[in-house]
């Protein structure tokens, strides 16, 4: 769907159901450089399955209009203006990467908006190397070359990929050249007050982490979990890009901790049970 904020025209995926405020809400976060197409296995299990969903391009990322933030307190600010646009007042947060670290600045400025919050391959601090940030300004395919280099593990590296007859590199690619990566970078790079801001937390928290990430290492999600007192989940062998690299095993790890949310907060929620059903 299409909606204005600040001004903007925002593109919005619902997951292939149209969005309903009456249901609850799970707003997807994608990370530097990517889009809503990072969720696309995810936003459509909890669409088809009573949850309304939200996964925006952020401005100036692919379909949405607009300036790029230049900050992450930018986009924590902007975040806070989507849900009143949208008319939510609280949600299931999830954010891959960068967008975890908009989260962090949503809780810190809307609290009452985040029902619980999970980061999936993040940490609260995402340092960049330099040399990354100035290749995505003056050559932004050969970024995201680098980046999908380091940012998937083994065994897509190899050609495995968990939707046969679609390359995740491939895909990363096309969204990521297209992109502001070298404005996602430096504000990640930029980016301090994650630590402080996870303190202001109060909302039930997850943690999706995997041992092989190059680009946020474990130890930094590990840490933030501890400090978020978090339900972890790690994914063995697989590498930063989570969402697209192990979509099936994200989902069923999203699925468990927000039904879970949902049936302490609300009572009971309808669940298909096994992970053969997704």
């Amino acid at each position: 769907m299409k909606l204005l904020v600040n001004g903007f025209e925002t593109h919005v995926a619902t997951g292939g159901k149209e969005f309903e405020k009456k249901l609850p809400t799970v707003l997807f976060l994608h990370g530097s450089g990517l889009d809503h197409r990072s969720w696309a296995l995810q936003t459509r299990w909890f669409a088809y399955n009573g949850f309304g969903v939200l996964a925006p391009d952020f401005p100036g990322h692919s379909l949405s209009n607009g300036a790029p933030c230049t900050s992450i307190e930018e986009s924590g600010k902007w975040l806070s203006d989507f849900l009143d646009a949208v008319g939510v007042e609280k949600a299931h947060i999830v954010g891959h990467s960068q967008g975890f670290l908009s989260a962090l600045e949503l809780s810190k400025l809307k609290p009452t908006a985040v029902k619980s919050l999970t980061g999936v391959g993040t940490a609260a601090a995402i340092p960049v190397n330099p040399m990354l940030i100035d290749t995505a300004e003056h050559s932004p395919t050969k970024a995201a070359d680098m980046m999908l280099q380091w940012g998937f593990g083994h065994q897509t590296q190899m050609g495995v990929s968990a939707t046969p007859g679609m390359q995740p590199i491939a895909i990363g690619r096309q969204i990521m050249r297209n992109n502001p990566l070298a404005t996602d970078l430096q504000c990640c790079a930029d980016y301090s007050a994650g630590v402080g801001a996870a303190q202001l937390v109060t909302a039930p928290s997850a943690m999706i982490l995997a041992d092989g990430d190059k680009m946020t290492p474990i130890k930094a999600g590990l840490a933030i979990a501890e400090q978020l007192e978090a339900k972890l989940v790690v994914l063995r062998d697989y590498g930063h890009m989570l969402p697209i690299e192990a979509p099936k095993q994200v989902l069923v790890a999203l699925r468990e901790f927000i039904l879970g949310v949902e049936q302490y907060e609300c009572g009971e929620v309808e669940t298909l049970g096994d992970e053969s059903k997704i």
